[in-house]
Protein backbone atom coordinates (compact mmCIF):
# COMPACT_ATOMS: atom_id res chain seq x y z
CA UNK A 1 0.00 0.00 0.00
CA UNK A 2 1.43 3.43 -0.90
CA UNK A 3 1.38 5.27 2.14
CA UNK A 4 0.62 8.84 2.20
CA UNK A 5 3.02 8.55 5.54
CA UNK A 6 3.59 5.88 8.11
CA UNK A 7 3.09 7.74 11.09
CA UNK A 8 0.00 5.54 12.17
CA UNK A 9 2.34 2.35 11.82
CA UNK A 10 1.80 0.19 14.93
CA UNK A 11 -1.86 2.25 15.85
CA UNK A 12 -4.82 0.46 16.02
CA UNK A 13 -7.75 2.03 15.06
CA UNK A 14 -11.81 1.45 15.68
CA UNK A 15 -14.01 3.36 13.52
CA UNK A 16 -17.33 3.28 14.18
CA UNK A 17 -20.16 3.85 11.25
CA UNK A 18 -17.17 3.08 8.68
CA UNK A 19 -19.34 1.01 6.34
CA UNK A 20 -19.91 3.99 3.90
CA UNK A 21 -19.56 7.85 3.74
CA UNK A 22 -17.48 9.81 6.14
CA UNK A 23 -16.67 6.93 8.21
CA UNK A 24 -15.45 5.28 5.01
CA UNK A 25 -12.92 8.04 3.95
CA UNK A 26 -12.14 8.14 8.40
CA UNK A 27 -10.97 4.05 8.03
CA UNK A 28 -9.24 4.85 4.33
CA UNK A 29 -7.54 7.16 5.57
CA UNK A 30 -5.68 5.90 8.72
CA UNK A 31 -5.05 2.75 6.96
CA UNK A 32 -3.41 4.36 4.06
CA UNK A 33 -0.83 5.80 6.60
CA UNK A 34 -0.13 2.53 8.17
CA UNK A 35 -2.44 1.88 10.90
CA UNK A 36 -4.62 -1.31 11.60
CA UNK A 37 -8.77 -0.62 11.06
CA UNK A 38 -11.58 -2.38 12.33
CA UNK A 39 -14.23 -1.00 10.43
CA UNK A 40 -17.34 -1.32 12.71
CA UNK A 41 -20.61 -1.06 11.19
CA UNK A 42 -24.43 -1.79 12.24
CA UNK A 43 -24.40 -2.97 8.50
CA UNK A 44 -22.01 -5.92 8.39
CA UNK A 45 -22.33 -6.47 4.73
CA UNK A 46 -20.90 -2.78 4.14
CA UNK A 47 -18.02 -3.05 6.64
CA UNK A 48 -16.96 -6.02 5.39
CA UNK A 49 -16.41 -4.61 1.45
CA UNK A 50 -14.81 -1.46 3.04
CA UNK A 51 -12.43 -3.64 4.93
CA UNK A 52 -11.73 -5.75 1.80
CA UNK A 53 -10.96 -2.45 0.07
CA UNK A 54 -8.70 -2.04 2.36
CA UNK A 55 -6.85 -5.01 2.50
CA UNK A 56 -6.99 -5.90 -1.32
CA UNK A 57 -4.72 -1.97 -1.55
CA UNK A 58 -2.58 -3.37 0.70
CA UNK A 59 -3.66 -2.41 4.37
CA UNK A 60 -4.61 -3.99 7.50
CA UNK A 61 -8.77 -4.45 8.75
CA UNK A 62 -11.08 -5.78 9.92
CA UNK A 63 -14.57 -5.85 10.09
CA UNK A 64 -17.16 -6.14 12.48
CA UNK A 65 -20.56 -5.58 13.19
CA UNK A 66 -21.77 -3.32 15.66
CA UNK A 67 -24.21 -1.64 17.57
CA UNK A 68 -23.51 1.05 19.53
CA UNK A 69 -26.54 1.74 22.00
CA UNK A 70 -25.51 -2.23 23.01
CA UNK A 71 -23.24 -2.11 25.77
CA UNK A 72 -22.59 -5.71 24.66
CA UNK A 73 -22.01 -5.27 21.08
CA UNK A 74 -19.77 -2.26 22.06
CA UNK A 75 -17.41 -4.77 23.93
CA UNK A 76 -17.43 -7.72 21.45
CA UNK A 77 -16.12 -5.07 19.00
CA UNK A 78 -13.23 -4.14 21.22
CA UNK A 79 -12.75 -8.01 22.25
CA UNK A 80 -12.43 -8.51 18.55
CA UNK A 81 -10.07 -5.90 18.18
CA UNK A 82 -7.78 -6.59 20.66
CA UNK A 83 -7.85 -10.57 19.78
CA UNK A 84 -6.78 -9.36 16.19
CA UNK A 85 -4.48 -6.86 16.44
CA UNK A 86 -3.15 -6.69 20.52
CA UNK A 87 -4.79 -3.90 21.35
CA UNK A 88 -6.47 -0.54 21.24
CA UNK A 89 -5.24 3.15 20.20
CA UNK A 90 -7.73 5.16 18.76
CA UNK A 91 -11.46 5.46 18.52
CA UNK A 92 -13.46 7.31 16.33
CA UNK A 93 -16.98 7.74 17.38
CA UNK A 94 -18.88 8.75 13.86
CA UNK A 95 -21.93 5.96 13.99
CA UNK A 96 -25.45 7.72 13.67
CA UNK A 97 -28.52 7.52 12.74
CA UNK A 98 -28.88 9.93 9.87
CA UNK A 99 -29.34 8.90 6.09
CA UNK A 100 -33.10 8.35 5.83
CA UNK A 101 -34.04 9.78 9.49
CA UNK A 102 -37.23 10.84 10.53
CA UNK A 103 -37.78 14.95 10.30
CA UNK A 104 -39.96 15.84 12.78
CA UNK A 105 -39.81 18.30 15.96
CA UNK A 106 -39.09 17.58 19.78
CA UNK A 107 -42.51 18.32 20.67
CA UNK A 108 -43.48 15.74 18.52
CA UNK A 109 -41.59 13.01 17.49
CA UNK A 110 -42.12 9.52 18.67
CA UNK A 111 -40.59 9.07 21.82
CA UNK A 112 -40.00 5.73 20.96
CA UNK A 113 -37.67 6.73 17.79
CA UNK A 114 -36.37 9.78 19.79
CA UNK A 115 -34.63 7.48 22.55
CA UNK A 116 -33.77 4.67 19.81
CA UNK A 117 -32.11 8.03 18.17
CA UNK A 118 -30.42 9.35 20.98
CA UNK A 119 -29.25 5.94 22.34
CA UNK A 120 -27.39 5.90 19.14
CA UNK A 121 -26.08 9.34 18.49
CA UNK A 122 -24.89 10.21 21.66
CA UNK A 123 -24.85 7.66 24.02
CA UNK A 124 -23.29 5.28 21.37
CA UNK A 125 -20.14 7.56 21.81
CA UNK A 126 -20.34 7.12 25.63
CA UNK A 127 -20.74 3.05 25.24
CA UNK A 128 -17.70 2.29 22.93
CA UNK A 129 -15.35 4.83 24.82
CA UNK A 130 -16.75 2.79 28.44
CA UNK A 131 -15.93 -0.38 26.02
CA UNK A 132 -12.47 0.65 24.68
CA UNK A 133 -10.75 2.84 27.22
CA UNK A 134 -9.26 0.21 28.99
CA UNK A 135 -7.44 -0.99 26.47
CA UNK A 136 -6.30 2.18 25.67
CA UNK A 137 -4.63 2.75 28.55
CA UNK A 138 -3.30 -0.49 28.59
CA UNK A 139 -1.12 1.30 25.61
CA UNK A 140 -0.28 3.76 27.36
CA UNK A 141 -3.21 6.09 26.01
CA UNK A 142 -4.27 7.39 23.23
CA UNK A 143 -6.89 9.44 21.39
CA UNK A 144 -10.65 9.30 20.87
CA UNK A 145 -12.15 11.62 17.82
CA UNK A 146 -15.94 12.19 18.22
CA UNK A 147 -18.30 12.98 15.53
CA UNK A 148 -20.19 16.85 15.96
CA UNK A 149 -21.95 18.65 13.51
CA UNK A 150 -22.70 22.46 13.07
CA UNK A 151 -26.12 21.50 13.78
CA UNK A 152 -25.32 21.50 17.72
CA UNK A 153 -25.46 25.27 16.90
CA UNK A 154 -28.30 25.61 14.64
CA UNK A 155 -31.43 24.89 14.81
CA UNK A 156 -32.18 20.89 13.83
CA UNK A 157 -34.37 19.09 16.61
CA UNK A 158 -33.42 16.06 18.21
CA UNK A 159 -30.36 15.73 15.64
CA UNK A 160 -28.94 19.27 17.29
CA UNK A 161 -29.74 18.00 20.20
CA UNK A 162 -27.83 15.02 20.01
CA UNK A 163 -24.73 16.85 18.58
CA UNK A 164 -24.26 19.42 21.68
CA UNK A 165 -24.47 16.24 23.66
CA UNK A 166 -21.90 15.10 22.02
CA UNK A 167 -20.17 18.24 22.38
CA UNK A 168 -20.26 17.98 25.96
CA UNK A 169 -19.81 14.53 26.37
CA UNK A 170 -16.11 15.01 24.48
CA UNK A 171 -15.37 18.00 26.86
CA UNK A 172 -16.15 15.89 30.04
CA UNK A 173 -14.94 12.51 29.27
CA UNK A 174 -11.68 14.50 28.63
CA UNK A 175 -11.41 15.37 32.28
CA UNK A 176 -11.89 11.68 33.43
CA UNK A 177 -9.35 10.33 30.83
CA UNK A 178 -7.03 12.93 30.47
CA UNK A 179 -4.70 11.58 33.33
CA UNK A 180 -5.02 8.05 31.40
CA UNK A 181 -3.12 9.84 28.32
CA UNK A 182 -5.96 9.25 26.47
CA UNK A 183 -7.41 12.67 24.74
CA UNK A 184 -10.73 13.45 23.67
CA UNK A 185 -11.71 15.72 21.08
CA UNK A 186 -14.42 16.64 18.67
CA UNK A 187 -15.40 17.61 14.67
CA UNK A 188 -18.19 19.42 13.87
CA UNK A 189 -18.77 19.51 9.70
CA UNK A 190 -20.93 21.68 7.52
CA UNK A 191 -22.75 20.27 5.22
CA UNK A 192 -20.78 17.45 3.40
CA UNK A 193 -21.65 15.82 0.11
CA UNK A 194 -22.71 12.27 1.13
CA UNK A 195 -25.64 9.82 -0.23
CA UNK A 196 -26.61 9.88 3.38
CA UNK A 197 -26.59 13.83 3.42
CA UNK A 198 -28.32 13.42 -0.10
CA UNK A 199 -31.02 11.22 1.33
CA UNK A 200 -32.03 13.91 4.25
CA UNK A 201 -31.75 17.55 2.75
CA UNK A 202 -33.74 17.70 -0.99
CA UNK A 203 -31.49 18.91 -3.87
CA UNK A 204 -33.42 22.26 -3.90
CA UNK A 205 -31.68 23.22 0.22
CA UNK A 206 -28.62 21.80 -0.42
CA UNK A 207 -28.48 24.94 -3.00
CA UNK A 208 -30.39 27.68 -0.70
CA UNK A 209 -27.51 25.55 2.46
CA UNK A 210 -24.85 26.46 0.06
CA UNK A 211 -25.21 30.10 0.06
CA UNK A 212 -25.22 30.12 4.08
CA UNK A 213 -21.28 29.04 3.40
CA UNK A 214 -18.97 31.32 2.93
CA UNK A 215 -16.57 28.97 1.35
CA UNK A 216 -19.43 28.51 -1.32
CA UNK A 217 -19.45 24.90 -1.48
CA UNK A 218 -20.82 21.59 0.15
CA UNK A 219 -17.73 20.08 1.54
CA UNK A 220 -16.82 16.36 1.22
CA UNK A 221 -15.33 13.94 3.24
CA UNK A 222 -11.91 14.51 1.90
CA UNK A 223 -12.14 18.11 3.64
CA UNK A 224 -12.09 16.63 6.63
CA UNK A 225 -9.05 14.00 6.15
CA UNK A 226 -6.36 17.12 7.49
CA UNK A 227 -8.33 17.88 10.89
CA UNK A 228 -8.80 14.14 11.53
CA UNK A 229 -5.58 12.87 10.91
CA UNK A 230 -4.13 16.16 13.00
CA UNK A 231 -6.01 15.48 15.98
CA UNK A 232 -5.22 11.20 16.01
CA UNK A 233 -1.16 12.34 16.06
CA UNK A 234 1.29 13.53 17.91
CA UNK A 235 1.27 16.56 16.67
CA UNK A 236 -1.66 17.44 18.69
CA UNK A 237 -0.59 15.52 21.91
CA UNK A 238 -1.75 19.02 24.03
CA UNK A 239 -5.09 18.97 22.39
CA UNK A 240 -7.94 17.50 24.61
CA UNK A 241 -11.72 18.60 25.35
CA UNK A 242 -12.14 20.80 22.35
CA UNK A 243 -14.36 20.85 19.38
CA UNK A 244 -13.12 21.87 15.62
CA UNK A 245 -15.86 23.68 12.98
CA UNK A 246 -14.57 21.93 9.55
CA UNK A 247 -17.70 23.28 7.97
CA UNK A 248 -16.56 26.37 5.30
CA UNK A 249 -17.26 28.83 7.91
CA UNK A 250 -21.09 27.94 7.97
CA UNK A 251 -20.62 28.69 12.04
CA UNK A 252 -19.43 31.74 13.83
CA UNK A 253 -19.14 30.93 17.92
CA UNK A 254 -16.85 32.75 20.02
Amino acid sequence: MAHADNRFDTKVAIVTGSGGGIGQAYAEALADRGAAVVVADINAEAAEKVAAGIVAAGGRALAQRVDVSDPESAAAMVAATVSEFDGVDYLVNNAAIFGGMKLDQLLTVDWDYYKKFLSVNLDGALVCTRAAYTAMRARGGGAIINQSSTAAWMYSNFYGLAKAGINSLTQQLSRELGWMNIRVNAIAPGPIDTEANRSVVPEAMQGELVKTIPLSRMGTPEDLLGMFVFLLSDEARWITGQIFNVDGGQIIRS
